[in-house]
């Protein structure tokens, strides 16, 4: 039956972005799909996208796809303006074609970033206290209504999760390539970890029963990352690629 290898958040951490492949290589999946936040980031924008393009994997625009293309007009973020200014025109025009969303239906799947109808609302995931907690169940409903697809996989909280819906649907977040640590200010301030620096996505096995999700964690060189964002400047990233913690 079907395997699918789902990635999120790579943010530019081509070595993260490299092991995580080679590990779904070994395997043997079927399928590698992408649910965004691809490049943004103080890492290596250029060699993350030079590896995707190619591969023509299928790959929604998470909301950093969003801020970095918006960097052609007036300044952004940090991650954002230094994957703008890092990358070619040859690779913002990949990113501009990314759809928001995508309906894998032969699959049975659907691809998200945040949640179907915004590319910044957590769909498992509420901001409160200062970090994260898990919705309640009326709420996971009404953010996914209409998707009828028994597989539904989002991002952007870079948590790992699987939660289950109505009508045999299970929602599966599979964290994030690469970055374990974060802190943001939308739409308050919050803290997000992990607790260990490696490299996250989930394997989904369609089987008879339903679906099947095993969380992966691959070792990769974080600390040649961590090395890369302080040498950027950004010290916050070092320390969140090292530790996955913030």
């Amino acid at each position: 039956m079907l395997r699918i290898a789902a990635l999120s958040d790579i943010h530019g951490n081509v070595w993260a972005l490299e092991a995580v492949l080679e590990d779904a290589h070994r395997q043997g999946v079927d399928l590698v799909v992408n649910t965004g936040d691809v490049l943004s980031g103080p890492l290596e924008p250029a060699a993350t996208a030079d590896l995707l393009i190619p591969l023509g994997l299928p790959t929604i625009a998470g909301n950093h796809e969003r801020q970095l293309l918006a960097c052609e007009h007036h300044a952004g973020g940090p991650a954002d303006q230094h994957a703008f200014e890092h990358t070619t025109p040859r690779h913002r025009e990949w990113l501009r074609h990314l759809p928001p969303t995508l309906d894998l239906a032969r699959a049975g799947v659907f691809l998200c970033h945040g949640s179907p109808t915004s590319d910044t609302q957590h769909l498992l995931e509420d901001v409160e206290h200062g970090g994260l907690r898990l919705a309640a169940p009326g709420t996971l409903e009404t953010r996914a209504f209409g998707v009828d697809r028994s597989l539904i996989l989002c991002g952007h909280s870079h948590v790992p999760h699987a939660t289950a819906l109505s009508g045999g649907r299970l929602v599966v977040n599979p964290g994030s390539v690469g970055l374990q640590a974060y802190e943001d200010d939308h739409p308050s301030h919050h803290r997000v970890e992990n607790g260990s620096p490696h490299a996250r996505y989930a394997l989904c096995h369609r089987t008879l029963r339903g679906w099947s999700v095993a969380f992966r964690c691959v070792a990769y060189d974080h600390f040649r990352a961590a090395e890369t964002a302080r040498a950027n400047g950004r010290e916050d990233w070092a320390r969140w690629l090292e530790t996955g913690r913030a």
